[in-house]
């Protein structure tokens, strides 16, 4: 991760192949660890712009995943909305707006709903519907992850100073 956040990506890269090669020889595919690892580089082929193999490698991680703990997990619902954001990041907001509604699924039935990565997906569903211009969708959503941030972090927190803006 060092070489990652120096930017030195081509450096990065065999090492995140080799930590993941590593992991799966040892684990198996379906293991927390090498989802975690499969995310870790795809999350590197995102910030390098290489959304095709980034796609592929989420889409992998939320496989594996499924296969070991079902479709109804908290880490499944983290790797949707990983590739959910590489779908924004592409202005492709349908897709991008499904996946988000499918981890708020998850996120529902599977943890409280004013849990981090609920109000996050909301959040970023939200965004979506701002930049299709469906403010009517987005104001909503928006209006209740304020809330939620609020009555968590009381009204002078800078986060719900965020949510303001």
């Amino acid at each position: 991760m060092l070489h990652e956040t120096q930017g030195r990506y081509e450096a990065a890269e065999p090492l995140y192949k080799r930590a993941l090669a590593i992991k799966e020889k040892q684990h198996g595919s379906d293991n927390f660890l090498v989802v975690r690892s499969i995310r870790n580089l795809a999350l590197l082929y995102r910030v390098q712009g290489r959304y095709a193999e980034s796609e592929a490698l989420y889409k992998r991680s939320i496989a594996n995943w499924e296969k070991a703990v079902g479709p109804d997990d908290l880490t499944v619902a983290e790797s949707l909305e990983l590739l959910a954001a590489l779908y924004q990041d592409q202005g492709r907001y349908e897709a991008a707006e499904l996946l988000y509604k499918r981890a708020l699924a998850i996120w529902e039935k599977v943890a409280r709903p004013n849990a981090r990565g609920f109000v996050t997906s909301l959040d970023n569903l939200a965004l979506i519907y701002g930049a299709q211009g469906r403010y009517e969708a987005a104001e909503p959503l928006y209006k209740r992850v304020l809330a939620i941030r609020k009555k968590r972090l009381g009204p002078d927190d800078p986060v719900v100073a965020t949510s303001l803006e």
